[in-house]
């Protein structure tokens, strides 16, 4: 049998390393990223994992290309909402405003089929 002495040790030892696991982690944690790197959409017809970083770093695309309504040195974009407003007469789809957006690119290249893009 292990003595209360031990006992309290190894209690005193776990805490320690407990703490300094949580300030290690607190204080050298990475700082998040400018752009996203990848972004998951829910769809209906299955989630989409959109690579920010390859269509922007590998193919070159500006921030403009897809986020049609960015400022000058703007950084974070707008809702879509705030602008194609849900309640209005006509709205326009989200599922629509994607497929129009990414299937108007994919036409020059990239998939093209629907398990291309949507995790069936």
């Amino acid at each position: 049998m292990t003595s209360n002495k031990e006992k309290l040790l190894a209690y005193a030892i776990t805490i320690v390393m407990l703490l300094i696991g949580v300030v290690g982690y607190a204080a050298f944690s990475e700082k998040a990223p400018d752009t996203p790197y990848r972004i998951l959409f829910q769809s209906m017809a299955g989630k989409v994992q959109f690579d920010h970083m390859e269509h922007v770093g590998d193919y070159g695309l500006a921030c403009n290309d897809c986020h049609h309504n960015l400022s000058e040195g703007e950084k974070e974009p707008e809702t879509c909402g705030s602008c194609h407003l849900p309640d209005a007469d006509d709205p326009i789809k989200r599922s629509e405003a994607f497929h129009n957006q990414c299937i108007g690119c994919h036409k020059d290249g990239g998939p093209t089929k629907c398990n291309g893009c949507h995790l069936l």
